[in-house]
């Protein structure tokens, strides 16, 4: 198979049509973690079970990692303007519904509606990019509204659930919504495929199995146990539906996802990074903020306020990337970022009772300087596909985030909970995390322009 390249075209820099992008992922980041602070009040004033209660964490991470690579396909076929918007309206009138329920059923119901939402605006919102020559600049502002979100959900969370109250969490998505749809209908250009796609319907089915299955199984194997029946069956609809993936791909006269994208060294290593990447950064977002409170002592704001460097040096470092790379390239800022970030991550590993911000401080900020670094994973990622194939090349990248996120806080997990305490674990599952950040680097550095 032969893949025809697209050349960037010249593009005029859009000050809106970057503001879009930056609060589309935002948004759909926040959504993440947001609500996890919030849980207990939501416990309370609905008198839900524990077991009820978690589908509103990750009822969220199902829909939007298993439609994710269907939704880019979408936004290639009909066009990424379209998609977009209509994945902006999901997502808002499904958190208006989600501030509303006055019980646990219907509020999961919005949860799984607002992450379909989400996975029609993620690989919609990259695939707007794609061909423009302001592109680098585009996905760092992407990425770097996604870290800026993770590090954020957890404080904007607290606050909300302490002041106000727990629906909060999901009504000040509506304003923020409803603002982002009038925006993208005025800056964002109509871009679809210059060939004539059809959706894959066999291929669409086959990965919203697979991805469901096992983001599933990676949610709650640690709850059910791995050799339990839901799980067991998670895990056998997960390979199933890999297999069946590939099967119609490869026999497919339009498939959903051309499997020679992977031969390109570029799109296959930026993908390989960034899951690495995701291993690591996310075990340490979830699992430090449970260390600072158990072991160092921090109260629930203060070890949420730890992260805000985090996102502030991310922001604050994104715009001198393009910079860097201009004189370094692609492979060597990512790779650069990726050692920071497991330099801090070691740093973080011999934290012990009684340490400080004196200590954690270099850590956090070396992750977030780091991260901050990998932003041209994104746009390498896209520019390795042809044009047409931005909306999948988008879904496949930004699905490759959000499961390299459940696989670091489940494998670090395990390692925590095999442990003799908490603190042998959490130490030993940094060091881990950090050597595969360590061995994205290194990818990046081979793969990477």
């Amino acid at each position: 198979m032969t893949l025809a390249f697209t050349p960037a075209q010249p593009a005029t820099r859009s000050p809106l049509l970057l503001t879009v992008v930056g609060l589309a992922g935002f948004v759909t980041t926040l959504d993440n973690t947001v609500v996890t602070v919030a849980l207990p009040s939501i416990q309370r004033d609905l008198h839900t079970r524990l077991s009820a209660l978690e589908w509103v964490a990750t009822g969220y991470i199902l829909t939007f990692a298993g439609l994710m690579i269907a939704g880019g396909r979408l936004a290639d076929v009909y066009g990424r303007r379209k998609v977009l918007l209509a994945g902006l309206t999901v997502f808002t009138v499904a958190s208006l519904g989600a501030g509303l329920a006055t019980s646990i059923e219907p509020l999961v119901a919005a949860r799984l509606a607002q992450g379909a939402g989400a996975a029609l605006i993620l690989p919609a919102t990259l695939a707007v990019l794609a061909g423009r020559a302001d592109r680098s600049l585009g996905v760092a502002v992407w990425m770097a509204s996604g870290a800026g979100a993770l590090a954020l959900g957890p404080v904007v969370g607290g606050y909300l659930s302490q002041h106000a109250h727990w629906s909060w969490v999901f009504l000040i998505n509506v304003p923020l919504g409803a603002a982002v749809i009038a925006l993208a209908a005025v800056a964002i250009p109509e871009t679809r495929s210059e060939q004539r796609l059809r959706v894959d319907v066999p291929g669409s089915l086959a990965s919203v199995v697979f991805l469901a299955c096992g983001t599933f199984a990676l949610i709650h194997g640690g709850e059910y146990g791995w050799a339990s029946p839901p799980i067991v069956l998670a895990v056998a609809g997960c390979a199933g539906g890999g297999m069946l993936f590939l099967m119609v791909e490869r026999g497919a006269r339009e498939p959903m996802v051309e499997l020679g994208l992977f031969a390109v060294r570029s799109f296959a290593g930026g993908v390989l990074a960034q899951v690495l990447w995701g291993l690591g950064v996310n075990g340490v977002f979830f699992y430090t903020a449970l260390f600072l409170q158990g072991v160092l002592g921090f109260t629930p704001t203060a070890s949420g306020v730890a992260f805000v460097p985090l996102a502030l040096l991310v922001v604050v470092v994104t715009p001198l990337v393009p910079v860097i790379e201009r004189r370094l390239g692609s492979g060597r800022t990512v790779a650069c970022g990726l050692v920071l970030v497991a330099g801090g991550m070691v740093v973080a590993a011999f934290l012990e009772a009684g340490d400080g911000w004196a200590r954690l401080g270099p850590a956090v900020c070396a992750i977030g300087v780091g991260s901050a670094l990998t932003m041209p994973l994104g746009s390498a990622v896209l520019g390795a596909v042809p044009e047409s194939r931005a909306g999948v090349a988008g879904g496949i990248f930004s699905v490759s985030r959000e499961i390299s996120g459940l696989l670091g806080i489940a494998a670090i997990g395990v390692i925590v909970h095999e442990a003799g305490s908490f603190s042998q674990g959490y130490a030993l599952g940094l060091l881990v995390a950090a050597a595969l950040v360590l061995l994205g680097a290194l990818i990046a550095l081979l793969a990477l322009p």
